[in-house]
């Protein structure tokens, strides 16, 4: 898939040919999801560290991915295309509240659940992905509900401090 803005291409076809080797699209991280327009950003290098976390509460629509939980894959993908090795970003998604629905497996959440391989993505990437312990007790959620990759922490709360004493920026979007 294809994602960059017809700024980027401008951008790319004035470079010189040794410049324009890659294509920067090769470099997402997660596929299908995350559509990102590619701008040029000179704070960005290789040498770049990320750890961010997110916070999703509201469940998604019960036929597409929620998109809460399509924001982590397109930072992933936006900061991948713009030369931040994958291995230097490091995110946590905190789910609690109804957001637990969007970490079922489809036997649990009684239909199809259109987050499953969105999910394995950005497990497979290395993001954490926590839901509530509290959150999981009030619904019932046991283990053995959950997606593959979702691991059930104490709470949010805590999940949220720690995450913040170990270094990780709360993203607001």
């Amino acid at each position: 898939m294809r994602v960059l803005s017809i700024l980027a291409l401008t951008l790319m076809t004035a470079m010189p040919l040794s410049a324009q080797a890659e294509d920067p699209t090769q470099r997402l991280v997660i596929k299908g999801y995350g559509d990102i327009t590619l701008v040029p950003d000179d704070r960005l290098t290789p040498d770049t560290k990320f750890r961010v976390a997110y916070d999703i509460s509201a469940a998604g629509e019960s036929d597409a991915p929620n998109r809460r939980l399509i924001t982590p894959a397109r930072f992933l993908n936006m900061h991948a295309a713009a030369g931040v090795p994958a291995e230097n970003m490091e995110l946590a998604v905190v789910v609690h509240g109804g957001a637990y629905k969007d970490l079922l497996t489809d036997e649990a959440r009684g239909e199809a659940n259109p987050n499953a391989d969105l999910i394995a993505q950005l497990v497979a990437a290395g993001t954490r992905i926590e839901l509530c312990g509290q959150t999981a007790a009030y619904y019932k959620v046991s283990d053995g509900d959950l997606l593959p990759g979702v691991k059930i922490v104490l709470s949010a709360m805590t999940s949220h401090a720690l995450l913040q004493q170990d270094g990780f920026t709360l993203n607001p979007f």
